[in-house]
């Protein structure tokens, strides 16, 4: 459970990612696209953004043959037979036929046009992204296959828990925040020296407090099903940490004795 001060601090860090769905003007870096040798046609610039080669999504769709976005005044949005996706300028995701893709610096809105990584946009498609480095040049191979739905492609078993477990430790935490709750629960998971399942994971003895309080039971909240739907699509922001405790609820003696501190994301702190 959360003071009422870290449900306020949860609400302004909400507010402060609300913001970033302003239209981005940071230093860009043009880029050419090119789709089977053809340069991507486009009234928009593709750029380099931190790193990443950034599409308009609407472009980049439409030369891949999967139809024509719509604008809801939110969000950019395809309804196909084949595709359903929506893309909300602020969010570090994108949801497309039920699965969440994470954006690291978010979708973006740049001369009225909804900006995506372009790797998540070929990802769509089934499509082979390479970056050329002499031509400065990102190249992409068509696709043919479609994002598989995200009923066929998550374990229902294991999102189902997974976004118990991260709503009932984190909810009101920033995304990230219950990313990371969601990354140590799946590290425990891959470590030898924890149970193999998920299940038995957040159910061991002693591990998990919403075991004892019986919160594990309660339906999540919706962000914390995006969060553990980008944790099954291998989104990880704590790298290898095993173990997190909030310092306002818990001294976590045991954990900042014998264990080595990582990072702190919202009001957990995140230890190997």
């Amino acid at each position: 459970m959360f003071t009422p001060y870290f449900r306020r601090l949860a609400g302004v860090l909400f507010a402060l990612c609300l913001v970033a769905a302003a239209p981005v003007r940071a230093t860009h870096q043009p880029v050419e696209i090119e789709v089977d040798g053809r340069t991507l046609a486009t009234d928009a610039e593709s750029y380099i953004y931190h790193g990443i080669a950034y599409v308009p999504l609407a472009a980049f769709v439409e030369e891949m043959n999967g139809g024509t976005l719509t604008w809801d005044g939110t969000s950019a949005r395809l309804d196909t037979d084949t595709l359903d996706l929506t893309a909300t300028p602020g969010q570090l995701w994108l949801e497309a036929n039920g699965r969440a893709l994470y954006i690291p610096h978010t979708v973006q809105i740049t001369d009225g046009r909804t900006m995506v990584p372009v790797r998540t946009a070929a990802q769509l498609f089934g499509a082979e992204v390479v970056w050329d480095e002499g031509e400065q040049t990102v190249r992409v191979s068509q696709g043919d296959k479609i994002l598989q739905d995200g009923s066929e492609f998550y374990d229902p078993d294991t999102l189902y828990w997974l976004s118990r477990v991260i709503s009932a430790e984190s909810r009101g935490e920033p995304l990230t925040g219950q990313i990371a709750v969601g990354n140590v629960a799946l590290n425990r998971v891959a470590s030898a020296d924890f149970p193999d399942t998920l299940y038995s994971v957040i159910f061991q003895p002693g591990q998990f407090e919403p075991v004892e309080n019986g919160t594990i039971y309660q339906d999540p909240y919706h962000l914390s099903v995006t969060a553990a739907k980008l944790c099954l699509e291998g989104t990880q922001v704590i790298g290898d940490c095993l173990y997190f405790f909030a310092p306002d609820l818990s001294p976590g003696t045991w954990i900042v004795e014998n264990r080595t501190y990582y990072t702190t994301i919202g009001c957990h702190r995140f230890y190997l």
